[in-house]
């Protein structure tokens, strides 16, 4: 199937590819060398939208649609994977949901200095005993007063290290199984929010991959994103959104290749 760009779209895309060969190909080399975050060209992809392509103006984001960001994703990974996974984590992963089943206090709070590139996101679903299997988290969220205490491990965070806050999945309900799965969004600095470490990967070394320990870390209520329980039906979704940029990334680099 042939898709026609339309106009919007391809100056999108042209943007993205400008920036990549002038801003992000002459840096690639050097920090996936030195497992090196780069800062200053992540802050570049906020100032010129990239950090949230599909979100509406109104919450930060640049309005476009999802065929926009896939083309520009495209553009980021021919130049660097580092910078394309960063940036696909934000959109996908921490954005798109938080504006879909967010009210709208937390995406005034959690969406808003996200999808313009002020702040970055991540999303902790990996465990060490469940690998990324949704439907079987270990952690658990229980409730005390107007406050969730969560306790539990998440592995392979992209982005982890780096993130102001975080979308974070566990047991609310554990005799429910995946009916009992909840969603909160959690913020860098919260008490018993640890970064534990950060791994020493083969490739993409310029994105961070962490992991994150809660220990009895309280959540307010009203951070929890969506209904309880329905964390399982958030996470799927996200997922699915989060291929195609996967998918995205894939072809950039192996165009480049």
């Amino acid at each position: 199937m042939n898709i026609e760009l339309s106009d919007e779209q391809r100056m999108i895309q042209a943007m993205a590819r400008e920036f990549a060969d002038k801003e992000v190909r002459p840096v690639a080399a050097a920090i996936d060398h030195e497992a090196r975050f780069p800062h200053d060209t992540v802050r570049r992809m906020g100032e010129l939208g990239l950090m949230g392509i599909a979100i509406p103006e109104a919450y930060g984001g640049s309005g476009g649609d999802t065929v926009a960001y896939v083309v520009a994703l495209e553009e980021v990974a021919k130049a660097c994977a580092s910078h394309a996974v960063i940036m696909s984590v934000n959109n996908s992963l921490y954005c798109d949901p938080v504006h879909t089943y967010g009210t709208e206090e937390q995406k005034k709070r959690f969406l808003t200095p996200f999808a313009s590139g002020q702040r970055l996101g991540c999303f902790s679903l990996t465990e060490p005993e469940a690998g990324s299997d949704a439907g079987n988290q270990n952690t658990l969220a229980a409730r005390d007063g107007e406050d969730y205490v969560l306790n539990g491990r998440k592995i392979f965070v992209t982005n982890g290290r780096e993130a102001q806050a975080t979308l974070v999945f566990a047991q609310t309900d554990r005799a429910q199984g995946h009916r009992g799965i909840s969603a909160f969004l959690v913020e860098r600095g919260t008490r018993g929010f640890i970064v534990v470490k950060t791994e020493d990967k083969l490739g993409i070394r310029a994105s961070d991959t962490a992991e994150f320990l809660f220990e009895n870390c309280r959540v307010p209520r009203h951070h929890r994103l969506g209904e309880e329980g329905q964390g399982f039906t958030i996470a799927l979704a996200t997922l699915d959104a989060g291929r195609i940029g996967i998918a995205a990334q894939a072809l950039g680099i192996a165009t480049a290749a």
